[in-house]
């Protein structure tokens, strides 16, 4: 039977209100959650997803994109179906709207995953950390949060890539045991995000202010959607938010390709990233990254006072390093993140 969810409030005659998320659905008794990893089953809110993981793979942590938390490094990336936006322009919908898109298929994996199996598998990988990434890792917190004991017992980390449509009481439980996460910033207009993602903006913000000042090391990324949110006035805003929490956040700002149902709309121009770059440290961040622009100057990590290049990086593959106990060799400005050389 599958297990029961943690985040849910009885509201009478049977349905509930599941907490997880700001859509705060209240399925009926035989009814799913807009996510449809969530269940009724008389009262009680299954969680359909749990340990059910659909995607399983060893990847660069610059893949997630991390770029300042212990770069060059593997991640043990794992995946369960289902999202809790709808976003049009989804690079992962095979995957993140499966759920939603084929509710008759469902989709359970021949193997159900136990805790300490995720555990030892990153072990058996040569990995130092778990990724939950591709799909939505909120729906699987009651899953992560038994994950995460073992992980700690092998010195394995566990990141997030998420985009932060949780409910206060859910992101104060991530951080908890999160060493470090990506959040998706994907516009700043609240008006945006309700119709056209199904989410919250503010959400997404709280999300970020509460995992960074928790500790856990926190980097943004933002897909440049020609046509929804490539105007300055979007790209300064989503900048000065990330500086009015910390500076040193990373801003990843990524080349959207047509997908899911906006394959109408061309891919991002390079020079719209180039834009955001300048925007981004003109905002006072220290780091701006351009994504899926593969040889661009926007790959590499610079030091935030010389300018030297500390990482030479192309691609998720990292070249010649010029850092020392966390600083640049150059000037020995000390670098913003986690497990630098």
């Amino acid at each position: 039977m599958d297990p029961v969810s943690r985040y849910v409030d009885d509201v009478g005659n049977g349905t509930v209100r599941c907490r997880l998320c700001p859509r705060g659905c209240t399925p009926a008794p035989g009814a799913w959650g807009k996510c449809r990893t969530r269940f009724n089953d008389s009262g009680t809110l299954r969680i359909f997803t749990h340990g059910r993981l659909t995607t399983v793979a060893v990847d660069p942590i610059e893949k997630k994109p991390l770029n300042h938390f212990r770069p060059g490094s593997l991640t043990f990336s794992v995946a369960a179906a289902g999202c809790n936006l709808v976003c049009p322009f989804c690079q992962n919908h095979s995957l993140s709207q499966s759920l939603v898109n084929n509710p008759a298929v469902r989709g359970r994996p021949d193997r159900e995953w136990k805790p300490k199996d995720v555990a030892d598998a990153a072990i058996e990988h040569g990995c130092e950390s778990i990724s939950f990434t591709y799909s939505e890792p909120i729906l699987l917190l009651e899953f992560v949060d038994l994950v995460a004991p073992f992980a700690r017992e092998r010195s394995i980390d566990i990141v997030f890539v998420t985009n932060g449509q949780a409910t206060e009481e859910a992101a104060r439980d991530m951080a908890g045991f999160l060493a470090a996460a990506n959040v998706d910033l994907k516009c700043f207009d609240k008006d945006d995000y309700r119709r056209t993602l199904g989410g919250s903006l503010d959400a997404t913000l709280d999300t970020i202010r509460i995992l960074r000042e928790a500790g856990v090391w926190v980097e943004v990324t933002t897909l440049v959607v020609p046509g929804f949110n490539d105007r300055d006035d979007q790209l300064r805003s989503i900048a000065q938010f990330i500086a009015s929490v910390d500076c040193g956040i990373p801003w990843h700002v990524s080349r959207f390709h047509p997908a899911y149902r906006w394959t109408d709309r061309r891919a991002t121009p390079p020079e719209t990233l180039n834009r955001a770059t300048v925007i981004g440290r003109s905002a006072g961040l220290a780091h701006v990254y351009t994504g899926n622009l593969p040889g661009h100057e926007g790959e590499k990590t610079r030091c935030a006072r010389c300018k030297a290049v500390l990482i030479d990086r192309v691609g998720y593959r990292i070249g010649d390093v010029q850092t020392e106990g966390g600083r640049c060799k150059m000037c020995g400005e000390p670098i913003d993140g986690v497990g630098f050389p």
